[in-house]
């Protein structure tokens, strides 16, 4: 028997983060520059954004085949689904983000809120919608097939906000 005072090692649970692929990249960071070799990232499509009614069962999905994880986590705001999300997550005992949608994420929820109160017609813009706009909007949309959508998709917002998930521009 070792003696008292010998740290025991530390059991590093197993931790599974399912995210939206439009946060991949952050979440990956977080995990490398924090050397957290215990977490694995696995992302869902960001176009599931288009149609939120598949983002319920897509983390089903994903839930259904982590059974090798100690915990898991969510990496979605509810993101259009009506609190249907969080119906999924509640039958697994799993917890998201906070917040109605992934740009809460960037903006932080209280300054998210704030925005949101201030103008309601905001269309939100990030980095990765920037550079995925064509294939995320334009096609993602049906834009490119029906162009007479563009009214219908954009007329009612009043602005664009533009939350930055990196510092170099």
């Amino acid at each position: 028997m070792p003696p008292l005072n010998t740290p025991q090692p530390l059991e590093v649970p197993s931790i599974l983060v399912i995210g939206c692929g439009a946060l991949a990249q952050e979440l990956l960071d977080v995990v490398k520059r924090n050397s957290l070799d215990n977490i694995r990232v696995e992302c869902l499509p960001a176009i599931l954004h288009n149609s939120p009614d598949k983002i319920p069962a897509a983390v089903r999905a994903k839930l259904e085949s982590a059974d090798n994880y100690d915990k898991v986590f969510v990496a979605y705001g509810d993101c259009g689904t009506g609190g249907r999300l969080d119906a999924v997550l509640e039958e697994f005992g799993v917890e998201r983000l906070e917040g109605a949608h992934c740009y809460a994420f960037f903006a932080g929820q209280d300054q998210f809120e704030e925005i949101q109160n201030e103008e309601l017609g905001s269309l939100y813009l990030t980095d990765y919608l920037a550079r995925h706009f064509d294939r995320l909007i334009w096609r993602g949309l049906g834009l490119d097939r029906w162009p007479e959508l563009l009214d219908d998709y954009f007329s009612h917002y009043k602005r664009v906000v533009y939350l930055a998930q990196t510092d170099d521009h």
